[in-house]
């Protein structure tokens, strides 16, 4: 952190452009006469509020350059180290990159890596759904995450601010993105209850959803629940223990204060974990983040040695060729990977805003979206190893019930047969009983995604392991931890935009983090009654689904029509030293908005088709059938994508007529100077294939493509040093 003077020269410096010149000039004289007795120059002190943490290793560097010597103070072991010539900033950082790592990771790599990819993998054809899954990744997940990176690590602020600075008539992006995030946070963490409350039932001497409950009446007699027998115990422990659920949304039930009593506890973890900001929640993601890794590859282990795990993983992988020619599969990678990323939310790019400037934001987005999509296998392998060995046991009971059966009918056709009455005996020979259906493939295709999957089945399968208790607690502490640090990075994309804003001004960072859990944890008991469930499938299809989409599609929009795409890949090479490939370009001009709008218009096309509905708990059938909305939950549905979505033309419109919604912060720091000498870096001169896909002229404006006019000069740059 600067200190008091170091401000009050900031802010007056703006307006005494020659005197900062001679500070520069004497700061450079004062670091020339640092030599130690080898010759070397070297710093005692770190200038400026770069975190010492992040080591450059740009191949560009120049270690040995005499005009970089200033550059080079602090280097270890033949690496640079970026010090800035007396630039800083307020903005608070991380402790340390791994730290950064840990909380990208845990945000990116959620609930959706483990319940839902399976499912999808299993669905949409096996091994062959890998195939449009990475290519997703490659044309849409990736450069997105790379483009939200680099941009909140250049302007260093929130979503709001970010997109306010690309342009003012874009500051609804940043709006909509806190909208979205402030709408998932609310039902969000009412799956940590769910898991709260699950966790604390694994505690019992016998799992609670391992056996049919007694009905008792009043002369003492009991029978099993029926409801329970009609279904499954783990059915009816989620359904009517746990949910309480309603026969359909519009007739709610009694309140449920066991889920209410696990959301308040919910959001005040959460609050605890956020209370000092990046300061308390990057301490937290060492155990939330890494904690899931450990018990996955305990359930791997304990997976692989179950009878069926090869049947499980063959179903899972066993690819199914036909499959790649349904635009539906294509459509489900698509939005697999857009989501399970945790793209346009505006986390990832309040995160990377408290990253040093000369973060390598380009190798951080490679490697944390491979590690999101290699959990999301590594968790199918994990979670249909466990599959297998339960399709197997019902499998097997199955066949011992039908064996049982002809046993049965084979003793009473012989009895019949030795009776005096033949007639009788013909009757009683000829009546088959109905046998069970045992098919082990339909087994292994009951599975389901989502709360299903994680409530019933996998808690169905954890009953026949020796020692469930300990499994479960296990299970359900992951998905826990899997869930919370997803809603650190969630609802920091909203505190740092009401901060970015200025909202309220005097109000510290932590009562405001506080008073907006408060909010939420109010808001969220509309999800604690009978008719909750489906209530939160409401949220969880509509709120973020479509808005984030059109978020992602003007985020690329902003930055590669509007910001300009020169300008942008000027930044990240004067922050990493490198240029980003002419395919990252591509990806942000044409190739990743092109998808997001085919999988939009294919998801408003399906659902057309399809219709949309939910799925209500049938208690005398012990099943689930699909309901249609009401007129109020369409309504519903509206609002949360209009809510959303209309801060992007009205922010637009609003400046055309010169209403200011967002204020104009002024610029953040950045020293484009510094880097550019630091790195070495020569003014880029424009391809022949640049100007062909991009439009970018030879004095670096790309014409109709920018209306920004091109990129800043170096002069503006250097004024936000």
């Amino acid at each position: 952190m600067a200190n008091t003077a170091h401000l009050v020269r900031r802010q007056s410096s703006r307006d005494l452009n020659p005197q900062r010149s001679l500070d520069r000039l004497e700061m450079k004289e004062m670091r020339g006469r640092l030599v130690v007795e080898n010759g070397s120059t070297s710093l005692s002190y770190n200038y400026g509020a770069t975190n010492a943490a992040f080591d450059d290793t740009s191949p560009n560097t120049k270690i040995g350059k005499v005009t970089s010597a200033s550059k080079l103070a602090g280097s270890t072991e033949g690496k640079a180290m970026f010090q800035p010539e007396g630039g800083g900033e307020e903005r608070e950082s991380w402790d340390s990159k791994l730290t950064f790592l840990l909380a990208t990771i845990g945000y990116a790599v959620g609930l959706g890596n483990v319940w839902r990819f399976p499912y999808l993998a299993q669905k949409n054809g096996g091994g062959a759904f890998l195939i449009p899954y990475f290519i997703m990744l490659c044309i849409e997940g990736i450069p997105i995450f790379y483009l939200e990176l680099a941009i909140g690590q250049r302007l260093r602020k929130g979503a709001i601010g970010v997109w306010n600075q690309v342009s003012p008539r874009l500051g609804g992006i940043g709006i909509a993105s806190a909208v979205v995030s402030f709408n998932v946070a609310l039902y969000y963490n009412t799956i940590i209850a769910w898991c709260l409350f699950y966790f604390v039932q694994s505690f019992q001497s016998q799992l609670p959803w391992a056996e049919c409950p007694q009905k008792y009446f009043g002369n003492g007699s009991y029978i099993l629940e029926p409801e329970c027998v009609t279904s499954t115990p783990t059915q009816y422990f989620w359904y009517r223990t746990t949910l309480m659920v309603s026969e359909d949304i519009n007739s709610p039930t009694s309140f449920n204060w066991k889920i209410a009593v696990a959301l308040v506890i919910a959001w005040i973890l959460v609050y605890m974990c956020m209370i000092k900001g990046i300061a308390s929640s990057g301490k937290v993601v060492y155990v939330t983040a890494t904690f899931p890794y450990i018990v996955l590859i305990i359930f791997f282990f304990r997976g692989i040695t179950l009878r069926g795990c090869t049947d499980g993983l063959r179903h899972l992988f066993t690819p199914k060729w036909h499959t790649l020619s349904d635009p539906v599969v294509w459509l489900e990678a698509g939005t697999q990977i857009f989501f399970s990323l945790g793209l346009a939310f505006g986390g990832l790019i309040a995160f990377s805003s408290y990253n040093p400037v000369n973060n390598n934001c380009s190798r951080d987005a490679i490697m944390v979206s491979l590690t999101n999509c290699f959990t999301s296998m590594f968790a199918g392998i994990v979670v249909f190893s466990v599959i297998g060995f339960k399709a197997t046991m019902s499998y097997e009971r199955c066949l011992d019930l039908r064996n049982a059966t002809l046993a049965a009918w084979e003793a009473a056709s012989t009895t019949a047969i030795s009776a005096v009455n033949p007639l009788t005996s013909t009757a009683m020979s000829n009546a088959m009983p109905e046998l069970p259906e045992c098919d082990l493939q339909k087994e292994l295709d009951n599975s389901a995604a989502g709360t299903g999957l994680a409530f019933i089945i996998f808690t169905e399968a954890i009953n026949q392991f020796p020692g469930a208790q300990f499994w479960s607690v296990l299970f359900f502490l992951m998905l826990f931890t899997l869930g919370i640090d997803s809603q650190f990075g969630t609802l920091e994309g909203v505190v740092t935009s009401i901060v970015d804003m200025k909202l309220f001004p005097n109000l510290r960072k932590e009562v405001l983090t506080g008073v907006l859990c408060l909010i939420c944890c109010v808001i969220s008991m509309s999800f604690a009654h009978g008719a909750g469930s489906y209530v939160f499938v409401l949220f969880d299809n509509f709120s973020g689904n479509f808005p984030l989409l059109i978020i992602a599609f003007f985020e690329c929009i902003a930055v590669a029509y509007v910001y300009g795409l020169k300008r942008f890949a000027d930044d990240i090479e004067l922050m990493t030293g490198s240029r980003p490939h002419l395919y990252w370009l591509i990806c942000w001009k044409y190739l990743s908005p092109l998808a997001m709008l085919c999988i939009l218009v294919a998801s408003f096309v399906q659902i057309a088709m399809d219709g949309s509905g939910y799925q209500a708990w049938v208690a005398d059938k012990g099943v689930t059938e699909r309901h249609e909305w009401p007129v109020w939950g369409l309504v519903l549905i509206a609002v949360l994508i209009l809510v959303s979505v209309l801060w992007i033309p009205l922010v637009c419109v609003c400046r055309m007529f010169g209403v200011q919604v967002i204020e104009d912060s002024e610029k953040a720091w950045f020293p484009a100077s510094d880097l550019r000498e630091f790195h070495g870096i020569v003014p880029h001169e424009v391809t022949t294939a640049e100007t062909l896909l991009f439009c970018i002229r030879e004095d670096g404006s790309e014409g109709l493509c920018c209306p920004t006019g091109g990129p800043a000069s170096s002069d503006e740059e250097d004024d936000d040093a």
